[in-house]
Parts: C-alpha cells; structure tokens; sequence
C-alpha cells in the first residue's frame, strides 16, 4: 500500500512539473521523475519474497524470484537514459539556434 501512495507521489510530482514548468531542461526532469516512479512502482509490484532463480534439489519453482521484471527494468533504464541524453543534446542545439530555452518564448518565435 505504502508503495503505491509513494509511485503516486512521485509521478504526480514529474506530471505537475511536465505541465506547469516551462524550462526545456525541467520539463526533461520531469519526464525523468515519471519514469523512475513507474519503474518504482513495477519493481514493487513484482516484488516476492523467495530465493534466487538457481535451482536446488527439493526447492519449488513457485518459492523463485521472477528475474524478467528486473531484466525489463534495467532495459527501460537504458531507453530512459538514451532518450534524457538525446533531449539535452535537442535542448542544447536549440539554444545554439535560438539562444533560449523557455517554451514560451520559442512558441512565438515561431509566429
């Protein structure tokens, strides 16, 4: 239960930051903030008490650990940290062109 008020907390705190801020980079932050919480969330969704997936005469495989929840979650880690990596460069490149990083004022630079 505590796990769940928790990945609300969290991704109501990264959708808040998406909606309300309008800095390029806070908006990454927030999207970054969302997604540690989903992965929050699943990893404690998945969560079971048992022993490691090796295995052993006599030990059921019901009593295992499931590794796929953590193998999809180091993946999604990956993917998180190539599209962060390729919004900054977006952000930086953008400032290069248009010297500035707030959404407004490139809303109407393109009027």
């Amino acid at each position: 239960m505590i796990y769940n008020l928790v990945f609300l907390l969290l991704f109501m705190l990264g959708f808040y930051t998406i909606l309300v801020k309008k800095n390029l980079i806070k908006l990454v932050i927030g999207l970054n903030i969302m997604e540690a919480a989903t992965f929050f969330w699943v990893m404690a969704l998945n969560y079971r008490e048992g022993v490691i997936p090796i295995l052993k005469t006599g030990s059921k495989a019901a009593a295992v650990v499931n590794p796929l929840p953590q193998a999809l979650i180091l993946t999604g880690i990956v993917i998180g940290a190539s599209t962060t990596a390729f919004l900054l460069t977006l952000i930086i490149e953008i400032n290069k062109y248009a010297n500035v990083i707030d959404l407004d004022i490139l809303k109407g630079l393109r009027d």
